[in-house]
């Protein structure tokens, strides 16, 4: 796979040439969202804002001139990345008790919580928290509260829920709210991984000596855990199971230590850990058996696993696929059998200590309604045990480092953004190639589409398939569905200090945009908008079946088609203008597109998106590509660049258009004008004028050639001579 990285490497240099800017400036998330946020709105009884803390990201809330708490953003202290791969912004205002007074969700991206769930739901549940005691939170490890989730928002709201704990904890300790502080005069011993240590090569001897860790729950304890509950329908729902049989049977293991992964995996398979993991990370071993499973299946549209998360103190790692890895074999002697056997990456930015105690907390949910669903948790406790760590000396003390120090603009946090997105591409790889190939073999049909498009019902099988798989891999299963939204989002970074990692985080969204930029130089917007768009795909196999099916086709008449065509262009000017206002009302009016409905979400979402993007596929199944045709904003923002392609692909005839309109007629979005010119604003490059250009039966050009080349082949006729023997035929004129 050295290729790989290579390739990275070249992408990301083309990009720093192409969209170089300057660097974000210093400036925190707190500052720049506290303008958008009401004193009164975020604590009952406030009255303004007062002045910043001079060492920390937080402000004081003010009731008329007195100090009631200190108000912060929690992504300024702890990672908040959600769902949707970007940070969820929640505000939150705690009194000098360390008593959380106040909590609003700001900013977020959370394409479930957006809109497909109501926001006053969302805004409920986050209200929720006022009133949290951070101090019982830091005696019970983050764990005195009940966590309550939406069903359809699981790893939106454990997301929320866990900054908000773990920010509150940073924030009132370093303030020294209800006694709580950083504690900096520590100088007893410090451990570390001791990798001479050796382990047991037998599973009961890893389990007596603390090596492994289980959680164990059968049907009666769960039952009994549901029916605790304040909600009557989750003890109706109980498991009819005998309610010995086991729930769960879950064990853990650090299997980053050497002795341990060679004692567990086996030699190969613990080098192979060892490969895998860069400087500082850590992995674990889960392995599970029952009823339950601790992996679930969301996590293979999402790509995170929503069930398990480890916690240690102030620190929690949420598990993505691309820290997974599943486990094949367990080499240690006497292992049972597991249902699932995983690996997880516990990487070095998270502030994870390999020698400290920590739990990986389960969460079990109930279904008690036809969407709704009710959930608990459970805790594993693990420690490494003390024969696996040695001690070393205490490092000298130090002065604190102020905690003004900026997170965004360090060293250090810009070095773990590296890391991060190297580490996404790296867990992409598989997707990667796929796109890959899917460009060459596009690629290759446009530069050689003579030959391509030789053989009219070779190549109409072809596009059917190509479309097929850019729908069902790129967006159902990638969610690689590029929108306007993109488009502005990059403008804005330009306007405000353009930084380049954030756009990595996306490698199949990066790469596409690259491609599509490439294209727009040589073919213009079609070789995405007619090869690579999920949307536009849906919309042409829809149209196909429908065709199939002997559904009616209508053919716009020319002039009220031309005048249709400006209305994309109309919509994202005017999205655009909106954007230089507010991003963020652009991406709600950004809705115009049903990609997020249609492709994103696979329709699950609230029914007026639903409807919306039905009747837009409706309509399509009469005027192929209604919605690609007349009011896409992103193939308008296409278009405009494409004037500067470079080269014309498409071949024309001189009689095209005059007199012949075989080409015009049989265009599926009518992008030919009846005087035979291609316009390369509408065209979608779907060469299917190019099968005319060469076809037999259908181009009278063609045709005519193909009849004169039969006539030069057979000679002159001579039958009009016979039964004249004293006429000499005459030699035939050219």
């Amino acid at each position: 796979m050295k290729i790989l990285p290579l390739f990275i490497k070249s992408m990301v240099c083309a990009v720093a040439l192409l969209l170089w800017g300057a660097p974000a400036t210093a400036e925190t998330v707190l500052s720049k969202l506290l303008p958008s946020v009401q004193a009164g709105d975020l604590v009952d009884g406030a009255e303004s804002f007062g002045a910043f803390h001079p060492d920390i990201a937080a402000v004081q809330v003010l009731k008329g001139k007195e100090r009631i708490g200190w108000a912060f953003v929690t992504s300024d202290y702890v990672s908040t990345t959600g769902y949707s791969g970007k940070p969820i912004h929640t505000m939150v205002a705690v009194d000098d008790a360390a008593q959380v007074i106040g909590v609003e969700l700001v900013k977020h991206y959370e394409p479930i919580v957006l809109i497909g769930i109501p926001d006053s739901k969302i805004k409920a549940l986050v209200a929720g928290y006022t009133g949290l005691d951070l101090v019982a939170e830091a005696e019970s490890g983050g764990s005195s509260h009940e966590l309550d989730i939406i069903s359809g928002a699981t790893v939106t709201i454990m997301v929320i829920d866990d900054s908000i704990v773990r920010a509150g904890l940073k924030v009132a300790r370093q303030l020294g709210l209800g006694g709580l502080a950083v504690d900096t005069t520590d100088t007893g011993p410090q451990f570390e991984i001791d990798p001479d240590a050796e382990a047991s090569s037998d599973w009961m001897t890893l389990e007596g000596d603390g090596t492994l860790r289980r959680l164990s729950l059968d049907v009666g304890q769960i039952n009994a855990a549901f029916a605790a509950m304040d909600d009557p329908r989750a003890a109706k729902r109980a498991l009819t199971e005998a309610p010995e049989t086991t729930f769960i049977e879950m064990q853990v293991a650090l299997v980053s230590h050497p002795a341990i992964g060679r004692s567990i995996l086996g030699d190969a398979v613990a080098q192979n850990i060892n490969d895998w993991l860069d400087e500082g990370d850590h992995a674990i071993a889960v392995v599970g058996r029952g009823l339950y499973s601790f992996k679930g299946s969301g996590y293979v549209r999402g790509g995170i696993f929503d069930r398990i998360v480890l916690i240690q103190d102030d620190v929690s790692v949420r598990f993505r696929d691309r820290m997974h890895k599943r486990i094949n074999t367990i080499a240690a002697d006497g292992a049972p059998v597991f249902n699932e056997a995983d690996l997880f990456k516990i990487p070095a930015d998270s502030g994870f200590d390999p020698t400290q105690p920590f739990r990986i907390q389960l969460l079990v949910q109930r279904e008690v309604g036809a969407i709704e669903k009710v959930f608990t948790t459970f805790d594993l406790g693990y420690q490494l045990p003390s024969h696996y760590v040695r001690s070393i000396a205490a490092p000298p003390a130090e002065a604190a480092i102020p905690a003004s120090v900026d997170r965004v603009t360090s060293q250090s946090e810009i070095d773990a953004q590296q890391a991060l997105w190297k580490r996404i591409w790296e867990g992409k790889t598989t997707e990667i190639i796929v796109l890959g190939v899917m460009l060459s073999i596009l690629t290759a049909v446009f530069f050689f589409q003579s030959f391509a498009t030789r053989n009219e019902r070779w190549f109409f099988w072809f596009r059917m398939s190509f479309l097929t798989v850019t729908l069902v891999y790129l967006g159902w299963y990638a969610n690689a569905q590029l929108s306007v939204v993109n488009l502005m989002a990059l403008f804005g970074s330009l306007m405000s200090g353009f930084s380049w990692q954030a756009f990595l985080l996306d490698p199949l969204t990066f790469i596409l945009w690259f491609a599509v930029a490439a294209a727009l130089l040589f073919w213009g917007r079609g070789a995405y908008c007619g090869w690579l768009c999920p949307f536009g795909a849906l919309q042409e196999l829809l149209n196909r079946i429908a065709r199939a099916l002997h559904i009616p086709q209508w053919t716009l008449p020319w002039g009220l088609n031309e005048r249709l065509w400006p209305l994309k262009y109309m919509i994202f000017l005017g999205l655009f203008g909106v954007s230089l206002a507010s991003i963020e009302q652009a991406e709600r009016l950004a809705e115009v597109e049903p990609f997020k409905t249609a492709i994103v979400l696979n329709f699950v979402r609230a029914w007026p998106f639903v409807a919306y993007a039905a009747a837009l596929l409706i309509a399509g199944l009469f005027v192929e590509r209604f919605f690609c045709r007349y009011l896409c904003p992103l193939g308008a923002a296409l278009a405009i660049p494409a004037r500067l392609r470079m080269f014309d692909w498409l071949k024309r005839y001189q009689e095209c258009g005059k007199p012949c309109q075989s080409c015009a007629n049989q265009c599926p979005v009518q992008a030919i004008h009846p005087t035979g010119e291609i316009n390369p604003n509408e065209c979608i490059n779907c060469l299917h004028c190019q099968v005319l250009y060469q076809s037999e039966t259908t181009c009278p050009v063609v045709i005519k050639k193909a009849k004169r080349r039969a006539k030069d082949a057979a000679g002159p006729d001579l039958s009009r001579f016979v039964g004249h023997p004293n006429q000499q035929p005459k030699p035939p004129t050219t």
